[in-house]
């Protein structure tokens, strides 16, 4: 029997390649470097399928250009920002994603950045390893304590909550903002609040967790910024487009943010220089899915995707326009 044929943009862990490899008929770069745009769409001509990653983007041009012969095209993400769901739909290219399986690994990294942030782990860490620790300079890295302090969640989806589970283990209050309130049995203890700019003025630590859309897009700047208070703290795990990059660093050098702990950035890999060279800033290379329990349930859900498209069975996570 005749495999699917399947491009594949990128190189996973070692059981979902095992997995591709015995079922399909790949189609990838063989010195593991990334497609081009033109190079897509010619490795996509009389595929079946295309299993893609959050750093493949794909607009308009792309579903105009595309082979028909594609069916289903996978990413291996939590969000589908990177691709123009309406040209999708138009060319009836079905789109599949894995909302549910970066959860608890995402929660933890921000979790991370947040006490990191908080307790100076950056700058403690460069004592030790740098070999300048000494008694009266360790003494001097004076951090903020997050217990008993408001966390504002801007995304109270699956992550968001998850987030809130943990700061709650950590003694922090929760409040948050999203387009509707909880129920009551999820939401907790958690307060709602319907407009995010009110949210910003209570939030000691505020954790971006929102999809990046029109509306939340650059929602982080100079004049949302301002509404929060002396001192806080700002941890992103979502999409670097919704920071304006300029006006976080402004606000962490003039001392309005004490701090910030930033997994995500706008047109990354590439950061803004601005942030190296801050030492109140916690950086993760976009890690938030790394851990081999994730990437795995990721790469198995978005392959079940494609095997379900293509043998026509209902798909376990398909994302709609």
């Amino acid at each position: 029997m005749k495999k699917p044929v399947l491009v594949v943009t990128s190189h996973f862990v070692k059981s979902v390649e095992t997995r591709i490899n015995n079922e399909y008929e790949v189609r990838r770069k063989g010195d593991g470097a990334s497609f081009t745009r033109e190079e897509l769409l010619t490795a996509a001509d009389g595929a079946d399928a295309i299993l893609i990653t959050p750093f493949d983007r794909l607009d308009a041009d792309f579903f105009r250009r595309v082979s028909p012969s594609v069916k289903v095209i996978s990413t291996y993400s939590v969000g589908v920002d990177q691709i123009d769901m309406r040209a999708a739909a138009e060319r009836n290219i079905a789109i599949g994603y894995t909302p549910a399986e970066v959860t608890d690994a995402t929660a933890d990294i921000a979790m991370l950045l947040l006490l990191g942030a908080s307790r100076r782990a950056f700058e403690a860490q460069d004592l030790v390893r740098t070999g300048e620790w000494t008694v009266p300079r360790a003494a001097a890295l004076l951090g903020w304590q997050v217990t008993g302090k408001t966390l504002g969640i801007l995304g109270m989806g699956r992550i968001g909550q998850a987030v809130a589970k943990r700061a709650r283990a950590f003694g922090m209050k929760i409040h948050y903002s999203n387009p509707h309130p909880l129920p009551a049995e999820e939401a907790d203890d958690a307060v709602f609040h319907a407009d995010p700019l009110e949210l910003l003025g209570v939030s000691h630590f505020f954790s971006l967790n929102a999809p990046e859309t029109e509306k939340t897009h650059h929602f982080l700047n100079a004049r949302t910024i301002a509404l929060l208070p002396q001192g806080a703290i700002v941890v992103n795990t979502a999409r670097g487009g919704l920071v304006v990059d300029e006006d976080l660093i402004a606000a962490l050098k003039s001392g309005h943010l004490a701090a910030a702990g930033l997994d995500v950035f706008e047109g990354e890999p590439k950061l803004n220089p601005g942030y190296v060279e801050l030492k109140n800033v916690f950086l993760l290379p976009h890690i938030g899915t790394a851990t081999v329990e994730s990437r795995t349930n990721m790469g198995m859900v978005a392959l079940d995707n494609i095997d379900a498209v293509l043998n026509d069975r209902p798909a376990p996570s398909l994302a709609k326009v």
